[in-house]
């Protein structure tokens, strides 16, 4: 704790926690440094450094050490109380003292027992000022007990149901930490499923037949002692019924439906929420009323733990576990209290007073409930403490009036609850000290002519002494506004000037006497640029130089650097730094940027910028450049076993600096006409020694090359054979992998023929059992690559080398590689296959991963094999169609896409090694939910009468669960198309037909028709028909009013006689046979029918279908059109539209997926059905938006 030193009710914080007497008020400029010989001579009461925690439990096989350390002037002495009383440790010989110290160290290894020093002890360091005393430090030594025996019965579990194995580990202090293990001491794997809880209990939310074992042991570990006690095994047997039953969850604990919970402020909040159900059920965590805390909100034990973390009150409140799985779920409400032990919020801070001076103890603190606030002076309750005049106590604050010496002592302020306690030590130390100066006397300060000067003058005194500052020994006291004096005793100089430079003094003063102080000022004159850096365009490949020529003060010494963009300049011996100068030399473009000149002294820092621009060097005339001749003259000399010198002569370089030469070489040994790379050389070389290897015979040529290219090559040098000797390195690339299930193929990468050295090339190839072996055994064979060793375990590791040899002998050991031996079909099927339906047409399905000793090769996955049963809705089978999915790695769950509503499907699961796959797992039965029906199958409508229309419809080809309805839909279309009022009829699932009555006569009607589950509707079908003229009579028409179902017309004039009439019919006619004999040429000419003018009438929703060969638009058609179909649309006579069956396509969630998924398996995108626009309303248009719109509303 840092002590707050208070003078005349003006407070500075300190900057360390010793003796920090000295310091009466903040500073605004420099510090005040310590002085430690000043805080050597001053008194001051106890304070209390290092005690032992409040609560101590300690090692009862070890000696007991409690601490207290204190400091204090004079040096405290120490007392200890135990239980209350006084402990004298002089009586008791186990008990010693360290020397200059409080801390106890009692002796337990020598014969003491812990036991017999439990209890509260409290240290008091006491000198001349006052007394300080520790917190009560309860001391306990920790236990660990042993197992009490009891007779445990062998649990027999049903296949499905709950079990809780319980632990009751033994009472410790403090309490053991828990875990499940087997007799091998390994732990037991922990799931959603199987969990232990935080009262070390072993829960089974559903148990299952690889739970059945003999060795289900608790554990209890005491880290206070470093032991660990163990529970007899527990047994359980899981015994299987079919079928399995399948159940909703039921909370194992907490039990009930509420509770409660009382956890303290800054503690960590743990709740714990178990089920029981299967499948196994899934926990979710919320909080009534709120969000549970960012940042400090964690979830443990698979989410059936929630952890909050530094709670305070406003984490209160209620927390609710919900446990669902498929069949239903159920809750808990744990309403949780957070209470709090007192905490700080002002804590009683040390006092330095003067003798005559006022100050005040302020101790507040807070808790939930409101802690009791109470005082102490020197360890004694203050009401029973000596009296002093000057004191009064005030609830929280304790007030000091006109202090005298004999009031210093030290306070103690105890704030408590029922959840705990907090205990702070101040001391009131009351000074009398006569003025002392803490500045090295004649301290030199120097500053730059108009920059401020702070001139420092720490002091100390008590009572406050007063500054001064006079110039000159002899010189008139400083005042006015061109000084600033400030309250830590400096005194600063906002422009100082040359003539500012003298000596200047301190003098300090209170009622127990005077001292002064000289320090000296220096003003310096200031750093400039007189010649900056100026902006520079320079041409490419020239050079340019910066001037930065600087003044400054005779005294100082200046240094320069100079930056590039920022940065140091790059490491470049074209970049020469002078004295007053930077030249950059042969500019390039990357010179280009802003150059800095920075000027620094002791005292100040300038600095000045300039731009380098380099453009392009002026146009030269074009010269021809060209690839290099090819080298000549190739001359071998120098030729030793492993080497050799070759040199040639240039060819023309053609206008292009030669950069390099290549050098290849022939193998005429073993493979002659075939060249290799060799090396390559630097342009300006034109001899190299090469390295060789042994039983080789050499030819060698050269390749120049240039930035244009590369030369032709070289005519061969003579042959040079090179001696044999030992292969110099073994196969590469060995491996281990076996074909069968009970042998080993051991490949390799031969040799090259000049890698042999020498003739009789041989290989020999050792193996042995990974960790079964001690002995390799070994064969030598011909120059091949690839042996198998026969009779091996199935897959097992194999430590493999393959090591060359020739004639000569053996090349170095070669390192060894690690195989395995053949592959066999996996032995076990995946267990505890779970099938979670997520929608109609998706699932996931989990299993549990076999243990890889089964696998009995490389596990590379699992696949899933999944057909549909039957349809719900038709209860008709159909061919089985199996699909599969794979799932790489070791995975152990997965999506199941494509799955067709209202549905009866199975699966099973099987691994696969890359022998192949293993059994399937007994097939596992899911059904899918409904769904929205597909469109009616088709759409008929016949028998046109006056006021009538026969409909009839077949049964959607995919009802996707059961029907419940048909929806139609109709309104009438006008001359110019609009739609009239639209009317819905709902029809029951059983109907196939309905006839429509009370139509308007020669009316055209557009139906809308669409079928209905338990979900939705599903996609509708279109149709349009027209009603029968009355009898051929036009004349008089009466515009036929809609409504309600019901239609009426009035009588007409027969204008079919009329003379005018017949020939608008005749003119009519023979326009329609010049049209299409004009369409008959051009599509003989090669033309196409132009669809523009029906898109635009139409304006049809429907993206038109291209044509492959020519990219045209194809064959126009109504068969789903929306829109009122015109004279001489291409209806089928029947009159009925067939919508064609779109199966759902299957994005394979395992190998080879087209759609997107995360790695869990879940969609990125979402599914989404292509579903028909609505009819419209009234008289709006019923045309449909563009396809870029209909694309866009997706996005």
């Amino acid at each position: 704790m840092q002590p707050k030193i208070m003078m005349k009710k003006k407070s500075i914080s300190a900057s360390k926690a010793s003796l920090v007497l000295f310091l009466c008020q903040m500073i605004s400029a420099l510090d005040v440094p310590l002085d430690s010989k000043l805080l050597e001579e001053l008194s001051q009461p106890p304070t209390i450094t290092q005690q032992s925690p409040k609560d101590y439990i300690v090692d009862p096989r070890e000696n007991i050490v409690i601490q207290c350390e204190a400091k204090g002037k004079p040096p405290p002495s120490f007392s200890w109380t135990r239980n209350g009383t006084h402990f004298d440790i002089d009586k008791d010989t186990q008990v010693t003292m360290k020397p200059n110290s409080g801390t106890l160290v009692i002796n337990i290894m020598n014969g003491g027992k812990a036991e017999a020093y439990e209890g509260v002890y409290q240290c008091t360091a006491r000198n001349e000022r006052g007394a300080a005393i520790s917190n009560n430090i309860v001391i306990r030594p920790s236990r660990s007990p042993l197992w009490t025996k009891e007779k445990l019965e062998p649990n027999q579990v049903r296949e499905g149901d709950s079990l809780v194995l319980h632990c009751r580990p033994p009472v410790g202090l403090p309490p053991p930490i828990i875990f499940w293990m087997d007799n091998a001491f390994q732990r037991l794997p922990q799931s959603e499923r199987v969990s232990q809880g935080l009262n070390g209990d072993l829960y089974f939310s559903n148990v299952q037949p690889e739970d059945t074992r003999e060795d289900y042991i608790c554990y209890a570990r005491f880290n206070h002692t470093q032991t660990i006690q163990q529970k007899q095994p527990i047994s359980v047997k899981v015994f299987s019924t079919k079928p399995v039953m399948e159940r909703q969850p039921v909370l194992l604990t907490p039990t009930g439906s509420t509770s409660t919970k009382v956890e303290l402020r800054g503690n960590v909040l743990l709740l714990e929420c178990i089920a029981a159900g299967l499948p196994t059920p899934v926990i979710r965590w919320i909080k009534e009323g709120g969000e549970l805390p960012a940042n400090r909100t964690f979830f443990e034990n698979f989410k059936k733990t929630l952890k909050i973390i530094d709670v305070s009150e406003a984490d209160s409140g209620n927390y609710k576990c919900i446990a669902r799985n498929i069949l239903g779920s159920a809750h808990h409400v744990i309403s949780v209290t957070v209470k709090a032990a007192p905490y700080w919020i002002t804590a009683p801070r040390n006092l330095v007073l003067s003798p005559g001076e006022d100050g005040t103890l302020i101790c507040r603190a807070n808790g939930n409930p409101k802690p009791n606030i109470s005082w102490l002076a020197n360890g004694v309750p203050i009401a029973i403490a000596p009296e002093d005049p000057s004191r009064k106590v005030d609830g929280d604050t304790i007030i000091f009036s006109h202090v005298q010496e004999r009031s210093s002592a030290v306070y103690q302020c105890n704030a408590s609850n029922e959840y705990g306690y907090l205990l702070a030590n101040a001391f009131v130390n009351v000074l009398a000290e006569p003025p002392r100066i803490l500045t090295p006397p004649n301290k030199l300060y120097q500053v730059i002519a108009d920059s401020p000067a702070l001139l420092d003058c720490a002091y100390f005194g008590s009572p406050k002494p007063e500054i001064e500052w006079f110039k000159g020994v002899k010189g008139s006291i400083l005042r006015g506004n061109e000084y600033i004096f400030h309250d830590n005793g400096t005194l600063e100089i906002p422009v100082a000037q040359k003539d500012s430079t003298g000596t200047y003094t301190c003098v300090a003063r209170n009622e127990l006497g005077k001292i002064q102080n000289e320090v000296q000022l220096e003003v310096k004159d200031p750093t400039m640029i007189i010649k900056q850096p100026e902006y520079k365009v320079i041409q490419r490949y020239g050079q340019v130089s910066f001037e930065c020529i600087i003044k400054h003060d005779s005294t100082l010494l200046p240094t320069v650097i100079w930056l590039k963009d920022n940065d140091e300049l790059p490491d470049d011996e074209r970049f020469l730094v002078g004295k007053d100068n930077l030249t950059i030399m042969n500019v390039t473009d990357k010179d280009d940027g802003t150059y800095t000149c920075i000027v620094n002294t002791t005292l100040d820092s300038v600095s000045a910028s300039a731009v380098l621009t380099v453009v392009a060097a002026p146009p030269t005339p074009a010269i021809i450049y060209a690839r290099p001749n090819p080298p000549f003259d190739l001359e071998l000399t120098g030729q030793l076993e492993r080497s050799v010198e070759l040199s040639w002569i240039p060819g023309d370089e053609n206008n292009s600096p030669i950069t390099n030469f290549v050098i290849e070489y022939e193998d005429g040994l073993h493979e002659p006409g075939v060249w290799h790379y060799q090396t390559e050389v630097p342009g300006t070389q034109t001899t190299v020694q090469l390295k060789l290897s042994p039983y080789v015979s050499y030819s060698f040529r050269v390749i120049a090359v240039n930035e244009i290219g590369r030369s032709q090559p070289s005519e061969p040098s003579e042959q040079y054979l090179t001696k044999s000797a030992n292969p110099d390195e073994n196969p590469s690339n060995v491996q281990g992998i076996g074909s069968e299930p009970d042998n080993l193929v051991i490949t390799w990468e031969s040799l090259k023929g000049f890698q042999s050295n020498g003739p009789g090339l041989q290989y020999k190839v050792s193996w042995r059992q990974k960790d079964v072996d001690d002995e390799w055994t070994s064969v030598i064979v011909a120059n091949v690559s690839k042996y198998i060793v026969s009779g091996t375990p199935t897959f097992v590791p194999y430590e493999i080398k393959v090591q060359a040899l020739n004639d000569l002998g053996y090349a170095p050991e070669p390192s060894e590689v690690i195989g395995h031996s053949g592959e066999d079909l996996p032995m076990v099927a995946p267990g505890n296959v779970q099938v979670h339906v997520i929608n109609s047409t998706l699932a996931k399905v989990h299993w549990d991963p076999v243990p890889l000793k089964t696998v009995r090769g490389h596990l590379q996955g699992y696949k899933v094999y999944y057909w549909k049963v039957q349809s719900l809705s038709r209860r008709s089978r159909r061919h089985v169609e199996k699909k599969i999915l794979t799932f790489r790695g070791n995975k152990t769950f997965g999506m199941l896409p494509g799955l067709e509503p209202y549905s009866s499907y199975k699966l099973n699961v099987r691994v696969v090694n890359g022998k192949g796959e293993g059994p399937a797992s007994p097939d596992k039965v899911f059904k899918t939910p409904e769904g929205v029906p597909s469109s009616p199958s088709f759409l008929k409508i016949t028998n046109p009468t006056l006021d009538s229309l026969t409909l009839e419809w077949g049964s959607p080809t995919r009802p996707n669960g059961v029907l419940t309805s048909y929806i139609l839909k109709f309104q009438p279309i006008n001359n110019t198309h609009e739609l009239g009022p639209l009317v819905e009829i709902r029809i029951p699932a059983n109907e196939s037909s309905l006839i429509l009555k009370n139509l308007n006569y020669s009316t055209r009607y557009k139906f809308y028709f669409n079928a209905q589950t338990s979900v939705g509707s599903g996609s509708q079908i279109t149709e349009e028909a027209v009603t029968v003229m009355d009898e051929g009579k036009m004349a008089g028409i009466l515009r036929p009013a809609v409504g309600a179902g019901k239609a009426m017309a009035s009588r007409q004039v027969d204008i079919a006689t009329q003379g005018w009439f017949i020939g608008l019919m005749c003119a009519v006619a023979l326009l329609i046979l010049i049209l299409l004999i004009v369409c008959f040429i051009r599509r003989n000419k090669g033309g196409k029918y132009p669809v523009k003018e029906k898109e635009d009438a139409h304006a049809d929703p429907e993206i038109q279908p291209m044509k492959e060969d020519d990219g045209t638009f194809g064959e126009y058609s109504d068969a789903e059109d929306h829109k009122p179909l015109k004279k001489g649309s291409r209806t089928p006579s029947d009159r009925t539209v067939k919508k064609e069956d779109s199966d759902d396509s299957l994005v394979d969630y395992g190998e080879g997926v087209n759609g997107q998924f995360n790695e869990d398996g879940s969609f990125i995108g979402q599914y989404s059905g292509k579903k028909e626009k609505e009819p419209a309303e009234g008289n709006e248009s019923s045309e449909a938006p563009s396809p870029v719109n209909a694309m866009n509303s997706f996005v």
